[in-house]
This record gives C-alpha cells, structure tokens and sequence, in this order.
C-alpha cells in the first residue's frame, strides 16, 4: 500500500532573514536578518543567491530540518510579499515560518524568541503579516540598541552601520542568533524561547 508523503524536494520550514537588499544598507542595524541568514548559508556552504519567490533563496537542511532560506530583495517595508510566496507555493503554514528581524527597543546583543504576536512597530514584521493573514508566525528578534537620542531619527538609526565594540558585539550575537535557530528547528519555539530569552 502506498502511502501518499509530502514532497520530499519541498522545504519544512522558511527560515527568513529581514533586511534591505544593496551594498548601502549591508551591515546596518536593520539588516541583521540578512546577516544571521548569512551565518547559516555559510556554516552550510550554501550561499543564498537564487532569485525566486521575490527572494534571495537557498534550500539547505538544518537543524535536521529542510528549510528554504530567505532574503527578501523587496525592501524592508515590502517582505510579506516574499514570504507570502514562497509560503503558499511550498503549502508551509504560518508555525514554521521563521522570521528574523531587528528589535530596537532590546539592548544590543539581546535576542528574544517569540511564537507569535503583533509587528510591534517593525515594518517588515507588519507586512508580512498581512500578507500571511495572520501573527501566528514564530520570530527571532536580534536586539540592535535603542537610538542615542529622542531627537534623533528612527529611520537614521536603523540605517546606521555597527562601528567598533557594537560591531564586534554583533558578530558574536549572530553566530548566537544562528544557534537559536537551529535550537527552535531541532527543540521547538518553547525549548529555545527558555535557552535564549534570558
């Protein structure tokens, strides 16, 4: 008797990194996403290159897991569209699309796992779930800092590039943000919220 299984050539998971695409914005607050995607492309040996689903993509296994990882080359603002995509082609439901993104109200260097919840204010966040219909998707948020000064511009802020110990800092803590995605793929959301929300 044959039993009918999911593509085996499909992923499980799309593991999306948020950011803005183009050499101006490489290595700003905003593109952490993109960095810690690039971490797991590189411990895999798959770079990220193939334009589909309005994304930078790669399917590799991680974490046990076969995951389609993702850049959005729409723009921040835009993502949903991305991931929208790739999510409805591949027939991957909302709880296991992981989304990486920046968080300006965490300290730099902090990460925080959430199963789901609202954009919180994030603009890539607040896309994608509208065009996923819903919040109920897992995230990974990369603490970037809050802005020196009431003053100054978010947007400047988000755009600004990591200088001197907060770039060495965030080195390490996309090596860590990587970790927590294996540790959500191979332990589960709760598993990994209580290892790395401390």
């Amino acid at each position: 008797m044959f039993l009918l299984k999911k593509s085996t050539s499909g992923p499980d998971w799309l593991v999306v990194g948020l950011g803005n695409p183009g050499d101006r914005f490489a290595e700003t607050r905003h593109n952490v996403g993109f960095q810690v995607a690039d971490e797991i492309a590189e411990r895999k040996n798959v770079p990220i290159q193939r334009l589909k689903y309005k994304a930078l993509t790669n399917t590799t296994e991680f974490g046990g897991t076969r995951i389609l990882l993702m850049k959005p080359v729409t723009y921040m603002n835009l993502s949903g569209e991305a991931v929208g995509e790739a999510a409805r082609f591949f027939k991957v439901p909302p709880e296991r699309v992981l989304v990486i993104s920046d968080d300006v109200s965490l300290p730099l260097g902090k990460l925080r796992i959430r199963r789901s919840g609202s954009a919180g204010g994030h603009n890539g966040l607040k896309n994608i779930i509208q065009h996923l219909g819903t919040d109920q998707f897992p995230r990974l948020k990369v603490g970037v800092g809050e802005k020196p000064h009431p003053d100054y511009e978010m947007a400047d802020w988000v755009l600004s590039k990591f200088a001197g110990e907060d770039r060495r800092r965030m080195e390490e803590t996309v090596k860590r943000a990587a970790d927590a995605v294996e540790a959500i793929l191979t332990l589960g959301v709760d598993e990994a919220m209580s290892r790395y929300n401390g």
